[in-house]
């Protein structure tokens, strides 16, 4: 099987290049190597290798800023994901694409199901369910797999941003009324690596008869002040931090040009129950995430 696996430098990329392998040959393609923000490029490339299976864990992610880069948000978050399951439908391939739980406004106060009303607050989310639509109508066969707060002990995640936060301030303060499933990385690439190996004599057929959007992400909900607080306590090198007082603060308190919806937690009963694989806890996610 050839695998292309779109956004390899990621926080997800990163991880499905030690999980994938045992599936195939996995060819990993960064910007360097494909601009997905050029959907010509895309077809081509795609068009040339002809893999069995493509995998889009590329994204734009910074929320903030995508408020006022619309245009690059919309050509990789919308216009690129169309383009791909356009192509892989073409060329036979089966495609696995991740969305996430910003598509929601956060006002349900319940784990979010598959089925319920989208309202996305910011351009972030609105470009994550075009690409979401635009996957449905291009694809074939294929996965829609909505996720949160997806971290690793990579890049800018919100873990690394709070051990250096105490790392250098004696208060921290962490806002208390957003809630969501935090979701290792690992955790997201081994448990949809498991799911493809499980079908992978019929892939693309299975993903066909399949198809379709799911929730993945930890298991669970908690918020942001909940959760750097066991990120401290799970911290390896505590006798690194300075940080004295953890204060719950609402997010008023940090006014951000994105809005941000409250509560996006996810239930993930319909991929359990297809697929029997569930993300861990996110409590036990955090700790082998930090114990490396």
């Amino acid at each position: 099987m050839k695998i292309v696996l779109i956004g390899k430098n990621g926080q997800l990329g990163w991880e499905f290049q030690r999980t994938l392998p045992v599936l195939g040959e996995v060819i990993g393609l960064g910007r360097e190597e494909l601009d997905v923000s050029n959907l010509q490029a895309v077809s081509d490339v795609l068009n040339e290798l002809k893999p069995n299976l493509v995998i889009n864990a590329s994204a734009y992610t910074e929320v903030d800023l995508a408020e006022t880069e619309v245009d690059a948000t919309l050509k990789i978050n919308a216009l690129a994901p169309g383009a791909i399951a356009e192509t892989t439908r073409k060329i036979g391939a089966a495609l696995i694409h991740y969305s996430t739980d910003y598509v929601f406004d956060g006002k349900k106060n319940a784990p979010y199901e598959e089925t319920d009303p989208t309202n996305p607050l910011n351009m972030y989310g609105k470009s994550k369910l075009l690409g979401e639509e635009n996957v449905k109508q291009a694809g074939e066969s294929y996965l829609i797999l909505r996720t949160s707060w997806v971290y690793s002990l990579r890049g800018k995640s919100f873990v690394n941003k709070v051990l250096n936060w105490s790392r250098k301030n004696t208060v921290l303060k962490i806002v208390n009324d957003q809630i969501g499933s935090p979701t290792w990385a690992r955790a997201l690439a081994e448990t949809t690596s498991t799911a493809l190996i499980a079908q992978k004599a019929n892939l693309v057929d299975t993903l066909r008869e399949r198809r379709g959007l799911y929730h993945l992400a930890g298991s669970g909900y908690t918020s942001r002040y909940e959760w750097a607080k066991l990120i401290l306590a799970a911290d390896p090198n505590r006798t690194e931090q300075l940080v004295q007082t953890i204060e719950p603060v609402s997010s008023d308190h940090f006014p951000t040009p994105a809005l941000r919806p409250l509560f996006t937690a996810l239930d993930c009963t319909a991929f359990e129950k297809n697929f029997e694989l569930r993300l861990p806890s996110w409590e036990e996610a955090l700790r082998l995430a930090m114990e490396g």
